[in-house]
């Protein structure tokens, strides 16, 4: 990964902690309340935990109290593809039937990750178990389990894993917007397969955006239908290397203030950048991915950008410093609560917002239906605008998962769109259906080298002819007991070469 032309390397490292108790109510049709730890909260179901903090230069009280937290996740993958035939099979009357079978490419990585919840929830990075076959976590006292993922985020890079396991260690989660540059702070994981290794640094800055999350997309860009990525890290100077990735990044008293992403490297190793998500934005997606399968955005409705003062004087603005406001779409949230085109805001919830991945942080915070006050300049004056935020298809209530998500289709990262007759007989086929995007964090898109345009003609030994046949092929097999099935297709262009990929449908 590539930061910029001096960082030729990002590569995904370590954080991640808990605190006092707090629940979050259970809302019908979704899982039962989640209970994480949290510092400093208030409320009837609350305990609080009265802590000694650490001393400037002692570190062995936030090391005893987050270290028994953190796990070490090891993870198996493996690719399975078909080689293609070559024109020698074809002289010799092979067709891709009798060309051998499936090859498969078995890796092992390793990452860190920090118990939530007593009864086995652990948060960690969605690039330390994304594609994974099996996990196997290795806890503090050496103990080993198996472990399930409940659900990732590509967006943020969080992702939530269980172990079958009770009144295990947690961590205490601090206040990410209390964190000051300069402040103390370790960070604990698993570098180069090294269990519970703490190292100690600064705060370097607050509020980074590195654009990695970004270039992990297909393009630069957000894949259709997917989240844009929230980037407002956190950078330390503590040393973190690869396999912290998922770990915890505390304070002096051992609360949780982010789960360490990136680094930035020009040779793979540490090179004195690191960077954490914030522990309000992994509160708020684990959470999400527990409860509801998926993480529940809230949208505002409308183009933020960082005021500087070159732009400002673009924009024609008396601010450079804030969030101006370069359109405001007439059906969102913003619109109707009466923001308007060349508005500054400058506070969210009364946080002053200097920087767009601020901003975009505490907007992702919430969820649809949940206010935010905005607090805007215009023409000198401040004021304060309440707004109701929306869910991705404009409505103010919690969105569903898709169920055929979850299926052995949905989890191939594909979209199929049917092929006419008329064209089916310009291209020379009988029959198929197209692949008309891939998805970065699907099946296609992590473990294969399929484009976007390829035409899938077989499923197994079934010829499809339309999406809902590929669909009931691959979800049969499924249901049928098998690990995996073959599929088969072709390019427009070189429909006398027939690719295959061999896909799991466990």
């Amino acid at each position: 990964m590539t930061l910029n032309n001096s960082w030729k390397t990002a590569l995904i490292a370590v954080s991640a902690s808990v605190a006092t108790i707090a629940g979050y109510r259970a809302i019908d049709g979704y899982r039962n309340d989640v209970v994480i730890n949290e510092a400093g909260s208030n409320g009837s179901v609350m305990k609080f935990a009265n802590l000694p903090a650490g001393q400037p230069g002692d570190f062995t009280f936030a090391a005893g109290a987050s270290a028994p937290a953190v796990v070490h996740i090891k993870a198996k993958s493996s690719r399975t593809v078909r080689q293609m035939p070559s024109i020698f099979d074809q002289f010799f009357g092979m067709d891709d039937d009798m060309f051998g079978g499936p090859r498969t490419q078995n890796q092992e990585s390793s990452g860190s990750g920090v118990i939530i919840s007593e009864d086995g929830y652990i948060v960690t990075n969605n690039h330390v178990v994304d594609g994974a076959s099996e996990l196997e976590v290795v806890t503090y006292n050496k103990k080993s389990y198996d472990a399930t993922v409940v659900g990732k985020d590509p967006s943020t890079d969080i992702a939530v894993i269980k172990i079958e396991e009770r009144k295990l260690p947690t961590i205490t989660f601090g206040n990410s917007d209390e964190v000051k540059v300069g402040e103390w702070v370790l960070a604990v994981g698993n570098p180069f397969n090294l269990e519970s290794t703490v190292t100690a640094g600064i705060i370097s800055a607050i509020g980074r955006n590195i654009n990695i999350l970004g270039q992990n997309q297909r393009g630069g860009q957000s894949s259709k239908g997917s989240d844009t990525p929230i980037e407002s890290f956190i950078q330390t100077d503590a040393a973190v290397n690869p396999g912290n990735s998922g770990g915890a990044l505390v304070n002096l008293s051992g609360h949780l203030i982010g789960i360490n992403t990136a680094i930035a490297s020009p040779n793979g190793a540490y090179a004195g950048y690191a960077f954490a998500v914030p522990s309000s934005i992994v509160k708020k997606v684990s959470t999400d991915l527990i409860k509801f399968g998926n993480v529940q955005r809230g949208f505002i409705g409308l183009a933020p950008v960082e005021l500087n003062n070159k732009n400002a004087k673009e924009f024609d603005s008396d601010l450079d410093e804030g969030i101006y406001v370069a359109e405001v779409p007439e059906d969102g949230a913003a619109n109707d609560a009466g923001i308007k085109k060349g508005d500054v805001i400058v506070r969210v919830d009364g946080i002053e917002t200097r920087s767009e991945p601020k901003f975009r942080e505490l907007i992702g915070r919430k969820r649809p239906g949940e206010k935010v006050t905005l607090t805007v300049n215009r023409n000198g004056k401040e004021k304060d605008y309440v707004l109701t935020l929306r869910n991705n298809k404009g409505g103010e209530g919690i969105v569903k998962k898709d169920p055929e998500l979850a299926s052995a289709y949905g989890k191939l990262g594909i979209t199929l769109e049917d092929i006419s007759d008329k064209d089916k007989e310009k291209i020379g086929l009988r029959n198929g259906v197209r692949i008309s995007e891939i998805e970065k964090d699907g099946f296609f898109g992590e473990q294969t080298n399929i484009e976007e345009g390829f035409i899938i003609t077989r499923v197994g030994n079934v010829r499809v002819n339309s999406t809902k046949e590929v669909k009931d092929q691959i979800n049969a097999a499924k249901k049928n007991g098998e690990e995996g099935v073959l599929i088969c297709g072709v390019y427009e262009g070189s429909t006398s070469r027939n690719y295959c990929v061999g896909i799991p449908v466990e």
